[in-house]
């Protein structure tokens, strides 16, 4: 039983590190931006927004302005399977389940600044921003094979068995991302703006098991205690403003850099591990915008190109020949950003946000991106600030998003590699994920200097 089933701890593994990387694009920063559905390119709604999309727009402030941020977020993400009949023993049914995430509630912070001047040609900026920080933690499955009460006619999730059953019990991941950036925009003329940014970026991640180590016949996969890895990059930007409402903004973010994650692993039964790297770049991201304002109206339109195949840790995919992950296999994916800030209302802005992403996860990879996290296709925001002063306002931001279905897959073993190629899929077996995000985001934007 044992060995039909261990195959499936890799299901597991997986799952656990692409949770902990897709998420690490954020739609949006700030409670203003969140609250338009990250639409930033062409629209300087706040501070925020030109700083994570554009750097060329902070060119619209005339002042210095602080920005500080903090949200609650929050992922309900499922994980299922299924095996067909017979996988356990002779006249076995078919086993399948779903296990719920136990994680909690993930802290996502932001600060920001820029220094303008009335009739300056340089504005510059500072950000520092957690654009992802995310885990999971799926509890070990209580209905499995080594229970003395195991009723495999009753729900019973495979790929969360007891290690000595061949799954993995309870599974966790941990991963954030903080990028630091340094904004300088020159006003070419007074109507186009250029921006550049360089990036410098910590990450730090943890995986319980490592699937990015190779496995040890009788031990399986280690564990991986966190460790961290420095990143660097950059942004450029364009920004047309008509000044008569209407304008326009063109970024590309370049790929960023990172040296290896070096992890120390440990085997469930407390022996050292060998020592393991794996390197994982944040994709470039084309971005345009379009913007348009009134007294009473602004309205932010963008759509985004991230560049995931040509991403080391994302273009590679499928098994190393030691059954270790050698990478992903994402696509490029497109994201739509819209929003709507109604300023009608004395001292109350009202903002209403829309966010639409494709999926980069080919269906017949599946299995090495489970849960995607990243498969948010639809989320929606609404927001609102208030005006205490000419100085100071207090904004706030409610997020909604949903996976809209679920991504479904094969399940896949390494070693059937050669009766089932490419990937080992093993015949009638599924595995499937499906997930919904909310988030309370507050932040206070302050003028310092006019």
């Amino acid at each position: 039983m044992k060995a039909r089933i261990t195959a499936l701890s890799l299901i597991m593994l997986l799952s656990l590190w692409s949770f902990a990387q897709t998420g690490h694009i954020m739609q949006g920063v700030g409670a203003v931006n969140m609250s338009m559905g990250g639409a930033g390119t062409a629209q300087p709604t706040d501070i925020n927004g030109p700083l994570l999309w554009n750097p060329a727009a902070i060119s619209s402030f005339n002042k210095t302005v602080l920005s500080v941020n903090a949200g609650a977020f929050f992922s309900s993400p499922e994980l299922s399977s299924s095996l067909p009949a017979d996988i356990l023993f002779q006249g076995s049914p078919a086993l399948s389940g779903t296990t719920q995430d136990a994680r909690g509630t993930s802290i996502m912070p932001a600060i920001s600044m820029v220094f303008g001047k009335e009739n300056s040609k340089h504005t510059f900026g500072f950000s520092a921003f957690g654009v992802s920080g995310f885990g999971v933690t799926f509890p070990e499955e209580a209905n499995n094979p080594l229970s003395p009460d195991f009723d495999p006619s009753q729900p019973s999730n495979p790929i969360n068995y007891p290690q000595q059953a061949g799954g993995f019990g309870r599974l966790e991941s941990d991963y954030m991302l903080m990028q630091i950036s340094v904004a300088y925009a020159y006003a070419i003329s007074e109507k186009v703006s250029l921006g550049i940014q360089p990036n410098f970026n910590y990450s730090a991640l943890k995986l319980y098991p490592n699937p990015t180590s190779s496995p040890n016949p009788e031990k399986g996969y280690p564990l991986a205690d966190r460790t961290s890895a420095l990143g660097y990059g950059a942004q450029i930007g364009l920004f047309f403003d008509s000044k008569t409402g209407f304008k326009l903004g063109l970024s590309y973010k370049t790929p960023q850099y990172f040296d290896s994650f070096e992890f120390s692993n440990e085997y469930l039964d407390g022996t050292e591990g060998p020592s393991n790297s794996f390197t994982m770049n944040f994709p470039g991201i084309l971005s345009l915008g379009t913007g348009y304002s009134t007294d009473k109206v602004d309205l932010a339109l963008d759509v985004r190109q991230v560049f995931y195949e040509n991403t080391e840790g994302f273009s590679e995919k499928g098994w190393t020949e030691t059954g270790s992950v050698s990478g992903f296999g994402w696509k490029d994916m497109t994201v739509v950003s819209f929003g709507v800030q109604y300023k009608g209302f004395d001292k109350l802005p009202v903002r209403l946000g829309y966010t639409y992403s494709t999926n980069p996860i080919d269906p017949q990879l599946a299995f090495f991106s489970t849960p995607a996290t990243a498969i948010i296709k639809n989320a929606v925001q609404v927001g609102l600030g208030y005006e205490f002063s000419d100085r100071f306002t207090l904004n706030g931001v409610y997020h909604y998003g949903t996976s809209s279905g679920s991504t479904e897959g094969k399940l896949m073993n390494p070693q059937l590699v050669q009766a089932f190629p490419p990937y080992g899929e093993i015949p009638g077996s599924t595995v499937s994920y499906t997930m919904t995000t909310s988030m309370v985001m507050f932040g206070i934007n302050y003028t310092i200097s006019k």
